[in-house]
């Protein structure tokens, strides 16, 4: 993320002998500035009152364009922060189908990528025993990674698993479910919780998103078809970037039946 000065943003000149409202012009200016790559996703803008001086204009103006572009979707104010690019793209994410991260971008035709953050073998913690069903002293390999769609920072996930399941957790490069399948296991089920959370600045860092950004947590726990817990993941998906979507539908009422006597 950067803290765009109003020279960096290098936008073009408006026209007050144009036709066109200022604020309309600032808006396309910026639009374009997005479009050749001088502005990108969580770039934070300058305040009103610095491009207003830069442009030439009033605060008015530069308040009536940012709000437009915030309602277009191209910004994205947060209190306190500032205005920022929004992601061009949000994902949508079923919460009723159990898929990879890598198969999710995949089916979106975004290619998908990961930054190892670490790697360890070690025996599982009271919450990873509780969690996977395990014996105390049971080993478990553990993987976490910044999961990335396009290039864009989406999730910081972390997964678990019983190292009788991942022997080497280096073997897992991209998708974890592909390395599992190939290790003769796979989830067919998965039970998830998710709640909103604050990101740390530390979280904030690895996503390019301002401190205190709202994130979704999600703990998911994946069982074989016998019934075997073989993931623990807990993920923070960026907030701004992520929709999680789930299907609802209203149950059939009781059919009352009556006494014809």
């Amino acid at each position: 993320m950067l803290n765009l000065t109003p020279d960096a943003l290098d936008l073009t000149p408006l026209d007050e002998s144009n036709p066109t409202p200022l604020y309309i012009q600032l808006q396309q200016s910026i639009e374009e500035a997005l479009r050749r790559g001088a502005l990108k996703t969580a770039d934070a803008l300058p305040g009103e009152r610095d491009l207003a001086k830069q442009l030439g204009v009033s605060r008015v103006t530069v308040r009536k364009a940012i709000n437009g572009l915030v309602k277009k979707g191209v910004l994205v104010q947060r209190w306190g922060s500032g205005t920022f690019i929004a992601p061009q793209s949000r994902i949508e994410q079923p919460l009723s189908r159990l898929s990879s991260f890598t198969d999710d971008m995949s089916a979106r035709g975004l290619p998908s990528s990961a930054v190892l953050l670490s790697r360890s073998i070690g025996q599982a913690s009271p919450n990873e025993l509780m969690a996977l069903g395990l014996s105390p002293g049971d080993l478990v390999s553990r993987v976490n990674r910044l999961r990335l769609a396009d290039g864009v920072p989406m999730a910081i996930e972390h997964a678990v698993v019983p190292s009788r399941f991942l022997p080497d957790p280096s073997l897992v490069k991209q998708s974890l479910y592909s390395v599992l399948h190939d290790q003769g296991v796979l989830p067919s089920r998965a039970l998830q919780r998710l709640h909103a959370v604050l990101l740390t600045e530390e979280q904030a860092v690895l996503l390019k998103v301002p401190p205190l950004s709202p994130a979704l947590y999600i703990e998911r726990r994946s069982f074989t078809g016998s019934g075997e817990a073989v993931e623990f993941t807990s993920s923070y998906y960026r907030g701004d970037a992520y929709d999680f979507v789930a299907e609802l539908t209203i149950g059939q009422p009781d059919r009352m039946t009556t006494d014809a006597n």
